[in-house]
């Protein structure tokens, strides 16, 4: 059993964080982003080929993470590959001993840096947990029995701020349903939002790690309110980032602030530092985490 979910499920209320791997082969600056988190966080989320940009797998980087005691959470997303190569890669991932396992659709190709590339989507993120929650139970998609099989923690996303909450409610339901045991959100600015959406998802009793993302400056709250769906950030956050003038303080000083007022609504929190890991330390102590 992973430590993620054996502190999820022991009430331990879980941080977990993230760092994407680089577009070439010198992973070292990546790895060593992770040297900031320490022991304080659980367990280090990986990126998938984050934003539909070309860079070195997730699957790579969960290896060299754990070969230095890191536990890592593998992001597969199914944009890139069809359920031949989704199932081989979900195997490849337990044979090196991973269990966290994110399982997400992905950002469409032409979002990317290759926006001439052919998507997949053979699976979408529900079809992509019920594949995983199958190779476990010793069969794959086509019914054929597996020697040997994979032991997952297997966790999707939502997005609560993205209106109608109905619908990312209906589409939580059908993860928790398909085999998920954690669910992860987008990054949360909107408190009454987020704690609202909380209340409504009670009935399905799964651990919920609230996204939280460092704001670096107003030009990327103002990018992510135009371009990310289901993000919002408020202007009165925009007006405490035009009038500060250490930006960085003020980032860490909002993201644990945020965590502070959301943390009695969910079972823990995922920072997404976006290159900044040096503050995922200082972020969790101002929270009083």
């Amino acid at each position: 059993m992973s430590k993620l979910s054996e502190s999820l499920k022991s009430g331990k209320f879980v941080i977990t964080s993230e760092v994407g791997p680089p577009k070439g082969i010198n992973i070292e600056p990546c790895l060593e982003e992770t040297k900031h988190f320490g022991e304080k966080v659980t367990a280090i989320n990986v990126t998938d080929i984050q934003s539909a940009v070309m860079r070195v797998g997730s699957l790579a980087t969960c290896i060299k993470l754990k070969e230095r005691g890191y536990e890592p959470i593998m992001q597969v997303v199914c944009r890139d590959r069809n359920r031949l190569s989704l199932q081989s890669e979900l195997l490849n991932a337990a044979v090196f001993g991973i269990e966290n396992v994110l399982c997400l659709t992905g950002d469409h190709q032409s979002l990317g840096d290759h926006p001439q590339s052919k998507g997949v989507f053979d699976l979408d993120a529900v079809q992509l947990i019920a594949t995983a929650k199958r190779l476990m139970e010793g069969k794959d998609l086509s019914g054929n029995k597996l020697n040997g099989n994979p032991n997952f923690f297997l966790g999707g996303v939502v997005s609560p701020g993205l209106d109608p909450s109905e619908l990312q409610i209906m589409k939580m339901e059908k993860k928790v349903q398909a085999g998920a045991q954690f669910i992860q959100t987008q990054a949360i600015y909107e408190l009454d939002k987020f704690c609202q959406f909380m209340d409504k998802v009670k009935h399905l009793n799964i651990p919920i790690l609230a996204g939280i993302i460092i704001l670096k400056s107003v030009g990327m709250a103002k990018f992510m309110n135009e371009n990310i769906a289901g993000v919002y950030v408020p202007e009165p956050l925009i007006k405490e980032m035009k009038e500060t003038k250490d930006k960085q303080a003020k980032g860490v000083e909002i993201a644990a602030r945020i965590i502070r007022e959301i943390k009695p609504y969910c079972q823990g929190i995922h920072i997404m530092p976006l290159g900044w890991g040096h503050l995922v330390p200082e972020i969790i102590k101002q929270a009083g985490l």
